[in-house]
């Protein structure tokens, strides 16, 4: 019964999106629907969207709430949104000037982010019989408290480099995994080779992982694994880049290089 932060995560996803082209969100507007409309919900959702709104610098211009009942169940709601940004046609970030001997750059995620939640309903509450309000040694928070932190906006920190640095290439590390979001900004003859041991990766996927008895590949495939972003830069940028990063609370790692190859990424 927590609502007051999915909302960021409804942001985030929209301006974490935005942001891989360089563009600047500008506005937001969003999409609420319930069976039966809970003024307490309402509100706490529309507390969440105006913090992510306010974490990415961008304006809640509007949006629709709509009442559907004998369509949803009373409880339940339906949330939606979408965000416009701009950036300047000469610095659009597209990927096209990757090469071979680039580095890449991971930056750490908050935990699950927005995805992969119907996989981990499973392994912890259905087949392994964990309860949201467990406490867990490696955790600071009850496991529910854990699931829900909502998704890191990297908004901010991602303008504030690209005004100084080069960056080549930006993916979010969304559904799918880092598997398959970063070719989307790779060119023909390129691939991608990670080092899974290049950064610490966050208990709660060793936890998910144990509990399901899942494969690296498919863990790849399905969650972040502690990085909620990828930027791809040039080789001697990237120590300062680091340094910038952490200077605004947001840690980063060398993860993997850039190598000849077909659009893949290796781990």
């Amino acid at each position: 019964n927590k609502h007051d932060s999915v909302g960021i995560d409804l942001v985030a996803m929209c301006v974490n999106d935005i942001i891989t082209c360089g563009a600047k969100p500008l506005f937001f507007l969003d999409y609420i629907s319930m069976g039966k409309l809970s003024e307490k919900i309402t509100i706490d959702l529309i507390k969440g969207i105006i913090a992510g709104c306010k974490m990415a610098n961008c304006a809640l211009v509007g949006g629709e709430t709509a009442q559907m009942p004998g369509f949803y169940p009373g409880d339940e709601y339906d949330l939606a949104g979408f965000a416009v940004g701009i950036v300047e046609r000469s610095k659009i970030i597209e990927g096209k000037e990757i090469k071979e001997g680039d580095l890449v750059l991971g930056l750490t995620s908050n935990g699950l982010h927005s995805n992969g939640f119907s996989l981990v309903r499973k392994v912890l509450f259905e087949s392994n019989k964990y309860k949201i309000e467990d406490k867990i040694s490696s955790f600071k928070r009850l496991l529910g408290e854990e699931l829900l932190v909502p998704t890191k906006i990297y908004v901010q920190p991602i303008l504030h480099i690209s005004e100084k640095y080069k960056i080549l290439g930006i993916a979010h590390i969304t559904g799918g995994g880092i598997i398959e979001n970063i070719p989307r900004v790779l060119p023909e003859g390129i691939s991608i080779q990670i080092d899974q041991k290049s950064w610490p990766k966050p208990y709660l996927f060793s936890l998910i992982q144990k509990e399901g008895n899942i494969s690296d590949q498919e863990m790849y495939h399905t969650f972040n694994m502690g990085i909620g972003m990828i930027l791809i830069v040039q080789d001697n940028e990237v120590l300062e880049i680091i340094k910038e990063l952490k200077l605004m609370d947001c840690d980063s790692y060398i993860i993997g290089k850039v190598i000849k190859g077909n659009k893949q990424v290796i781990i």
